[in-house]
């Protein structure tokens, strides 16, 4: 079935003459996209300049595949989530789809190379859904070019195992682990069920080692698996090293994990972790302390695993504050001085620019008091890390006062419950009286990520401006609150937090009263910003998206909640879809002007990449739009490429 369905693909004329004049000029540089952030250090920036601020509104379907792998839910699957990334490298694409196969395609065609099939169980209890955000190619250098696997792509599948496959027509290769695999749930402690240890990023490489963390359930446990970070031989399979973010020595309780991106500086020899939160998310009276090293970046040996430095962007975690975006790795140019750093983006909606060797931040940063808890056995930090430059990218405070509804009636509906919450600013605790967590566990941001642009010294990022209400649920009122909530008749998340006093329910904070999901705070939900990194400052903020197709019988409000990520290219353009209507844009980066926007067939929760393979050959601009199960877009299959006519 998936061989029929993958050779559906529609190859589109481009013979549009833009009057006289041919948008396209043949002229400019060449490059591919190696990695899942195009360089290993996640910068997501591009040299090419074929497509410009002057040709831009000129750019139509090239070709569009369709890879056959989507799920709505039934047939006791999960829904899947088409958050791939292809890369380019070699004159090959490379991609994965939500059922965790790997495609190769032509990249200039779309036309099919080859396919593998990992079989993973599609109707798994995977906590993410069917999801994978992509491979990695790693090159052997003991091996003659074309030989059997002297390239590998790697795949870190859902279910856990790691994949070694020839680049050349995906076959396993045998020498690696045991026939091509190896399963990444040996040697972690406390896996207790199906789906709560996973793999949904594609994996590093750094030298010969390939490195991954994981994705752990949260909230389930105290006791939940480990988020142990692991390097294993790229030719062999073997085991080289590990890194434990919360030793046990230090933590009873597991995660601490990295499920996000991880970089690497080749150069230096060092790899650069984003860690999640010790578990569970909302209760922390088994993890006392600040809980080093989750809600950190760290960096660590790429020979050896130890520790070089960490920064902890968040002290013991009560808000599922992950450090979920990949560490991207700049060359900062300030008074004339080039440092290398890190910067490292967090839920909070906070920004930290870090020195990439001592990791010191570079514009400093002030520990400063925050609100207590008032639940039992609660002990939460005194004190939260901010940095004194950038400003915070998005609201950190959301009171009664401020509420806002789609209609005066929902507004002052929004207004009673908010009334009823604790709100105290970013970092009030969880409460059984109820609590604001603004921005919330989707707030800020998230895998998505930023860009950065080497020449203007731009970071390009889009963030949510999302609010939750957070309930801590008394253990003995926690079942009957999960039945209900499995029978549909209490609208939110519930978690039980095992092995903590209290489970836990959060859901987005929306009017009672309002016929569509709007939330309670001021659009817009959903922004893209500019942060001019020599300064500190932020230089412009857009609202990204509209909700046209999420509430076609209101008003249009601009600016919705969205995942995917931002590309940026030498011509000054960014490059993003990533909201929840549809479309993939184009913005200039020293205005945040729209420049061009198209229709995708599904949602574009996905971070787009481009490419140019030859002189007089053309520019692509690639994004996977196949929507994303937990968000409310159109679900497909399909992998579009744009260029110029």
């Amino acid at each position: 079935m998936y061989c029929t369905m993958a050779l559906r693909i529609s190859l589109i004329a481009c013979t549009l003459a833009l009057g006289s004049t041919d948008a396209r000029t043949d002229d400019g540089p060449t490059a591919e996209w190696p990695y899942y952030g195009g360089d290993q250090g996640g910068s997501r920036y591009s040299r090419l300049t074929q497509i410009n601020k002057a040709n831009v509104a000129a750019l139509k379907t090239a070709w569009e595949y369709h890879t056959g792998d989507v799920s709505d839910g039934s047939e006791g699957r999960r829904r899947s989530a088409f958050e791939t990334t292809p890369i380019v490298v070699d004159g090959t694409m490379y991609l994965t789809t939500p059922f965790n196969r790997v495609i190769a395609l032509e990249p200039e065609t779309g036309v099919e190379k080859w396919s593998f099939d990992p079989k993973i169980d599609l109707r798994g209890p995977y906590s993410e859904g069917l999801i994978n955000r992509g491979v990695t190619l790693w090159s052997d250098a003991t091996k003659a070019p074309g030989g059997d696997c002297s390239k590998r792509i790697f795949l870190a599948s859902i279910d856990a195992r790691l994949f070694a496959l020839d680049a050349a027509n995906g076959r396993p290769c045998v020498d690696f682990g045991s026939g091509g695999q190896v399963d990444l749930r040996d040697g972690i402690p406390n896996i207790k069920r199906r789906g709560e240890y996973q793999e949904t990023s594609p994996p590093a490489v750094a030298g010969d080692l390939v490195i991954v963390g994981s994705s752990v359930a949260d909230n389930d446990r105290v006791d939940c698996p480990s988020g142990v970070v692991r390097a294993f031989d790229a030719r062999t399979g073997m085991l080289r090293w590990s890194w434990e973010p919360l030793p046990e020595s230090i933590s009873p309780t597991g995660a601490g994990n990295a499920w996000a991106m991880i970089s690497v500086d080749a150069e230096r020899e060092l790899v650069f972790v984003p860690t999640g939160s010790a578990s569970p998310d909302y209760h922390g009276m088994k993890r006392p302390g600040d809980n080093k090293w989750a809600n950190s970046v760290v960096a660590l040996s790429a020979k050896t695993g130890e520790l070089v430095w960490g920064f902890q962007l968040v002290h013991h975690d009560l808000w599922d504050y992950d450090t979920a975006s990949q560490p991207v790795l700049a060359t900062l140019r300030r008074d004339g001085v080039d440092t290398p750093v890190v910067i490292a983006g967090n839920k909070t909606g906070n920004l930290f620019v870090l020195d990439r060797l001592s990791g010191v931040p570079v514009f400093g940063v002030e520990e400063r008091q925050v609100p207590q808890s008032d639940a039992d056995d609660e002990q939460a930090w005194p004190t939260q890390p901010f940095p004194l430059a950038p400003p915070p990218l998005v609201p950190q405070r959301l009171t009664a006062q401020d509420a806002w509804g789609l209609t005066p009636e929902n507004r002052d509906a929004c207004r009673t419950l908010m009334q009823s919450l604790r709100a105290e600013g970013i970092f009030t605790p969880p409460s059984v009286r109820g609590t604001i967590a603004f921005p919330g566990n989707l707030g800020g941001m998230n895998w998505s990520t930023g860009a950065f642009d080497p020449e203007r010294q731009i970071f390009v990022t889009n963030v949510n401006n999302l609010p939750m209400e957070v309930h801590l649920i008394p253990r003995d009122l926690y079942e009957p609150i999960e039945k209900a909530a499995k029978r549909g008749d209490f609208r939110a998340e519930v978690s039980p937090q095992h092995g903590t006093p209290y489970g836990m329910s959060r859901r987005v904070l929306v009017s009672p009263l309002s016929p569509v999901p709007a939330p309670c705070n001021p659009p817009p939900w959903g922004s893209l910003i500019a942060v001019d990194l020599a300064k500190g400052t932020i230089r412009w903020s857009v609202p990204l998206g509209t909700t046209a197709d999420l509430y076609p019988n209101a008003p249009v409000v601009r600016g919705t909640p969205n995942l995917g990520g931002a590309i940026v290219t030498a011509s000054g353009l960014v490059f993003i879809a990533s909201a929840l209507d549809n479309y993939l844009r184009a913005f200039d980066i020293n205005s945040g002007v729209e420049l061009w926007k198209a229709r995708l067939p599904a949602g574009g929760q996905a971070m787009p990449m481009t490419y140019r393979l030859r002189p007089g050959g053309k520019q692509y601009v690639v994004i996977a739009a196949g929507g994303h199960g937990k968000q409310p877009t159109t679900l497909g299959d399909s992998v579009v490429a744009f260029a110029l006519p």
